[in-house]
């Protein structure tokens, strides 16, 4: 089969691999029709690439046809329409209980002291192959895949796979008061389905950007906008619309790849200079991100508030404002999306023929597998307008 497959920083290329094989009792197969390029991707691409072996195959956010399911596969059967979650669980753990999906007991990454596997995501997640293929080997197939109905088009359901509840999440642990305001810190795929989702759910929002196609995206979804690089300080400006206050929530949308600290990006670049092993090493005790994003949260979220990361931090010893945090009395919640766990709240919106969410205009280019090396070039530049990339295998 075809996959897009990681040969080194920033060298992503379209290669013929093995197919795929059911290797465990409760394994799945799927044809793939859909694949989404995240910003988490960028994380592999360059500042994560210490943990990248060359030839892994790559990509977190599926959706396809069961083409053969082992005989602990739950209720899957063959021909079924489903979403992959960019997360295995196994529905059964005492994590998976208490609906952390993303730390399931089962699937956790000892190795590297991290939590569930993750689908094409290097080695701290464990060396699975990725959904950016015509095949895809799902693990733990009984609970993590997502039945969806046969006809709508794809993009009504792929971003159920990451996307959306990773927004949902970012937007629930914001924990906005009724009556408050959200700020989104970031504009991509991620901030923007945070805007639309607070919009759904009534909440005033601002949304930050430096790039005009992203405002303008968050403006049409009826956010108010700050363009980052038209003021001085974000903060001061938040202040300036939330009667002098800040935000009552944030959410943090931006994550490693935050522009803003040169120290912090030539400690990444240093870091892919260096030996795998030895990188991978230094990465696990003394990384550090660029964390502009994150600071300039802290900084405008009001006394009493709650900032949301959903963006991808990666650093260890990232220093953070403690002094002031603690002063303002802030909340700090964080970590990847535990995706079944927001299903009842958005596979009605899936399904809904408004579609509430904008689910079926959200990509702004659907390619082939084949031009994945160039999309993943044009999305790190923002050029031609990417913004959110679907593959479509076998097109």
């Amino acid at each position: 089969m075809k996959a897009v497959t990681w040969q080194g920083p920033k060298d992503m290329r379209v290669e013929e691999v093995p197919d795929p094989t059911i290797q465990e009792p409760n394994d799945a197969i799927i044809r793939v029709t859909s694949t989404g390029l995240c910003g988490s991707d960028l994380h592999l691409y360059e500042p994560l690439s210490p943990f990248m072996t060359p030839g892994d195959v790559v990509g977190h956010e599926p959706m396809g046809i069961v083409e053969e399911v082992g005989p602990e596969a739950g209720d899957l059967k063959v021909g079924d329409r489903v979403v992959i979650p960019f997360q295995m669980s196994c529905g059964h753990c005492w994590m998976c209980d208490q609906q952390l999906y993303t730390q399931c007991e089962t699937t956790q990454v000892r190795e590297y002291g991290s939590g569930a596997a993750l689908f094409g995501y290097s080695k701290l997640y464990g060396s699975v192959p990725g959904g950016q293929a015509e095949l895809l080997r799902v693990p733990q197939a009984q609970f993590t895949s997502i039945k969806v109905p046969h006809g709508p088009v794809d993009d009504r359901f792929l971003f159920l796979s990451d996307v959306a509840p990773t927004a949902w999440q970012a937007v629930a642990y914001a924990d906005v008061p009724d009556g408050g305001t959200l700020l989104v810190m970031g504009l991509g795929p991620i901030g923007l389905m945070s805007v639309r989702i607070a919009q759904h759910l009534g909440h005033r929002v601002i949304g930050v950007d430096r790039v005009p196609e992203r405002l303008a995206r968050a403006a049409a979804a009826g956010a108010e906008t700050i363009d980052l690089s038209a003021v001085d300080d974000v903060a001061d400006e938040v202040r300036s619309r939330t009667a002098g206050r800040g935000a009552d929530s944030v959410v943090d949308a931006v994550g490693m790849e935050a522009h803003g600290s040169p120290v912090a990006e030539l400690s990444q670049k240093a870091l892919g200079l260096l030996p795998r092993r030895l990188a991978a090493g230094l990465m696990q005790r003394v990384g550090v991100d660029r964390a502009a994003a994150l600071t300039a949260s802290l900084d405008a979220v009001r006394r009493g508030g709650t900032v949301s990361l959903s963006g991808v931090y990666g650093g260890m010893t990232q220093p953070l404002p403690l002094m002031d945090m603690f002063d303002k009395q802030l909340q700090l919640r964080m970590g990847q999306a535990n995706v079944k766990r927001w299903m009842d709240d958005l596979l009605p919106l899936a399904l809904d023929d408004a579609d509430p969410l904008g689910l079926e205009q959200f990509a702004s280019h659907h390619l082939p597998l084949e031009e994945a090396p160039q999309a993943y070039a044009d999305f790190q530049a923002k050029a031609d307008g990417t913004f959110k990339v679907v593959f479509q295998p076998g097109a």
